[in-house]
């Protein structure tokens, strides 16, 4: 793996940012950590995803339509759970305490997932190195998706802008069936970054909220509404939980004005400062919908969130303010798509350019 460094000799820009942002909740006397939004939220979509599993394992709709509606909107539930109480928890920002971070931390292994491995993989990897090849895990999906033109090319690539979206839609399936799986066994979160070794009690719990999770989305409803209608139902929550989930990375970080790194040797000095380079490979998107920005957790202010990730999401659209003044100043790039369907399309037109590049 290649040694990556930033050039930090000017860092005026980040320390004013970062001056300013501690002063505003100083000023203000709130924490930068989560309230009673998010507790709130956090309820709301914990009783609604129980009452979606519910209605369809114990009281299975006699309407397919209706059965698989419900089945649909379960899979944005985990998806909007993943947004809201994962990730502020497993970044540390959802409370002040640590032992209420873990608990939400651990919805991702309630979700089928592993947040042991996903702290690795993203808090570590991704946020240090945003879209510099060989650091960062995140931009390696599939070989079938080209990312950027540091990746190898493959014929398939000049369609890729049209597949995209089913290769999404089942990558939530790949990840908590596949992927973790080879992490565990390989001891390696990627096929370029080791695993850190698990204790007893991660080796535990990883195959506890395993078993767990295949008891109780599958086992009990293969028992109650019979395997087939199961997997039917299964496969499309998985599949809207893939894309969505995909797509709101996508968006944040795979689009027309993004930059993307690939080393041209072992060590490599990045010409720039660490801050300048998160906003270098950062898009914000539809900031302005207060739906979007309760759904996503605060993701679509995804520049603000790699600014300050210990930093809760109910707190950026105050931070968003701050933080477009600050580049304005001091002529620093901020890149923002103004709503979803804008930036779904900067998304498949840099993938359809990438693609046949």
């Amino acid at each position: 793996m290649a040694k990556i460094k930033f050039t930090n000799s000017d860092q005026n820009f980040y320390f004013t940012l970062k001056n300013r942002v501690e002063n505003y909740f100083t000023e203000n006397k709130i924490k930068p950590t989560g309230n009673l939004h998010l507790y709130f939220k956090t309820l709301v979509l914990s009783v609604s995803l129980i009452m979606c599993y519910t209605v369809l394992v114990f009281f299975t709709p006699s309407n397919a339509v209706i059965a698989l509606l419900v089945a649909a909107f379960m899979g944005i539930n985990i998806a909007a759970i993943g947004f809201n109480v994962m990730h502020d928890g497993a970044h540390g920002s959802y409370s002040s305490k640590k032992w209420v971070n873990d608990i939400m931390g651990y919805s991702l292994n309630v979700l089928g997932a592993n947040v042991y491995f996903w702290k690795q993989k993203h808090n570590i990897n991704h946020h240090s190195y945003p879209n510099v090849e060989g650091m960062d895990d995140d931009i390696d999906i599939l070989p079938l998706i080209r990312i950027h033109e540091g990746q190898k090319q493959f014929g398939i690539h000049r369609f890729q802008h049209y597949y995209s979206i089913f290769i999404y839609g089942i990558a939530y399936v790949f990840w908590i069936f596949i992927n973790d799986f080879n992490r565990y066994f390989k001891k390696k979160v990627s096929h370029l970054t080791p695993l850190r070794p698990l204790d007893t009690y991660e080796h535990f719990q990883f195959w506890i909220t395993k078993i767990v999770y295949f008891t109780v989305f599958l086992l009990i409803p293969f028992n109650m509404v019979g395997v087939g209608k199961t997997l039917i139902a299964f496969s499309v929550m998985a599949f809207t939980a893939g894309v969505i989930l995909s797509l709101v990375f996508q968006l944040a970080h795979v689009v027309e004005e993004t930059k993307f790194i690939t080393p041209d040797s072992d060590i490599m000095t990045i010409e720039t400062e660490w801050a300048k380079h998160q906003l270098n490979t950062t898009s914000n998107f539809s900031t302005k919908s207060a739906f979007m920005t309760w759904f996503a957790g605060g993701l679509n202010f995804q520049v603000e969130h790699h600014l300050f990730p210990k930093v809760s999401h109910v707190h950026y659209p105050q931070l968003n303010i701050i933080v477009k003044q600050t580049c304005a100043e001091y002529n620093v790039n901020y890149f923002e798509q103004p709503n979803v369907l804008k930036a779904i399309g900067s998304h498949l037109l840099h993938l359809k350019q990438v693609g046949r590049a």
